[in-house]
């Protein structure tokens, strides 16, 4: 067996042009999406994701306005510029990007966000919103990841998905959003016994821990749909996903590569919350949603 590649890049490029439309539509009503990212130092990495998510909105027509910040910023200047964002109109989503300078309380910074405004959908009323299976924001890369398994007609209700990783912006709302999508629901951390007992079990196996492969193939149930959200640089600058794509492949039915897998999906979705918060504004549309259409 030979997994079939789920292209990642297709799959976005096919939501960025139904957002287009969207946005098309709010033009009609004298609406420009805007989105507001802040960024706070100069790590590269984080420097390089948000050019990526900045061009990916000035192509569908969303105003992206970029705001470097000095790593020296104190909490209360940083809370301060937050909140003027949440009352300028022309903001429709604000996106903190992580990670802040360590004398940053993060959390705290996140919860000055207007949840309204919270396309990231880490504050804490849209995270109790995915718990209870209501309308949300929900967060970008987990909330991709279904849209994906959704795009492959990949069936959720009744199968038994394993998430490797317990993080807050991807283990823990994947699994929950899996299990509001009617899976069973295991999830792995380092502190997992005999960890490929368990993800031989999976139909949906999403690996999200950032240890480059990690998951061998002789880990993977023979048919199993693998989804790699893992992105590790490896000493010779290529990149790696936390699965050995090659070992997977042979067993798997269908498996996400690194990159061009999960993570165009993660700036669509991010794309489509932005919009989604223009349309409510517009009153084109009621509460956050979950759904594309």
């Amino acid at each position: 067996m030979t997994a079939a590649i789920i292209d990642g890049k297709a799959i976005a490029a096919g939501i960025r042009a139904e957002l287009g439309i969207r946005v098309a539509r709010l033009a009609g009503h004298g609406v420009v999406p805007g989105l507001a990212v802040i960024i706070a130092g100069n790590d590269p990495a984080s420097a390089i994701y948000v050019r990526n998510k900045a061009r990916a909105s000035g192509e569908i027509g969303i105003r992206s306005e970029v705001h470097a910040l000095d790593a020296a910023i104190s909490q209360e200047t940083l809370a301060a510029f937050v909140r003027r964002l949440n009352a300028d109109p022309a903001v429709h989503g604000i996106l903190v990007q992580l990670p802040l300078p360590r004398h940053i309380d993060t959390r705290a910074v996140i919860e000055t966000i207007a949840p309204e405004k919270d396309v990231d959908g880490f504050h804490y009323f849209n995270v109790g919103s995915l718990v209870t299976g209501e309308p949300a924001f929900y967060p970008c890369t987990p909330w991709g990841v279904m849209k994906m398994l959704e795009h492959e007609g990949v069936p959720v209700e009744g199968a038994h998905a394993v998430v490797v990783g317990r993080s807050t912006i991807v283990g823990k709302p994947m699994a929950l959003l899996l299990l509001n999508g009617g899976a069973t629901v295991t999830i792995c951390h380092s502190k997992t016994r005999d960890l490929p007992s368990m993800t031989r079990q999976a139909d949906i196996l999403v690996a999200a821990v950032g240890r480059a492969r990690l998951i061998r193939g002789d880990m993977v149930k023979p048919g199993a749909v693998v989804i790699d959200v893992g992105i590790n640089r490896q000493p010779d600058g290529k990149l790696s996903g936390d699965v050995d794509f090659e070992a997977a492949r042979a067993v798997a039915s269908r498996i996400t590569p690194v990159p061009g897998g999960v993570g165009p999906m993660t700036i669509a979705m991010l794309l489509a919350n932005t919009v989604k918060s223009a349309e409510r504004v517009a009153g084109l549309g009621g509460r956050a949603e979950t759904r594309i259409t």
